[in-house]
């Protein structure tokens, strides 16, 4: 069993930052990947940036050039740095790790992109 919890959502201006944080409860340097997903209000959950257990990255085209995803494997926790923030990444952001057998889920942190 892995449990995710993500943190760092809140209230932030159009053009602000954010850094989302995603701890596991568990090393995860023998995870497969880490991703972040969001589902904003009436929206189906959507990709939004993976990193693999090599550090290869992987952005939806929606965010790519502004939000930028890491692994830190001493602290079982992969970050979601997001600049440029636009009212349109307002969403629930859902952290993932795939690893053999099973796939976690986080339980999310909200963003909300307004002036």
């Amino acid at each position: 069993q892995v449990q995710l919890v993500e943190s760092g959502g809140g209230l932030v201006q159009p053009g602000g930052s954010l850094r989302l944080s995603c701890a596991a409860s568990r090393t995860i340097s023998s995870f497969y990947t880490m991703g972040w997903y969001r589902q904003a209000p009436g929206k189906q959950r959507e990709f939004v940036a993976v990193i693999t257990r090599g550090g290869s990255t992987t952005y939806a085209d929606s965010v790519k050039g502004r939000f930028t995803i890491s692994r830190d494997n001493a602290k079982n926790t992969v970050y979601l740095q997001m600049n440029s923030l636009k009212p349109e990444d307002t969403a629930v952001y859902f952290c993932k790790a795939v690893t053999s057998p099973s796939n976690y889920w986080g339980k999310g942190t909200l963003v909300t992109v307004s002036s």
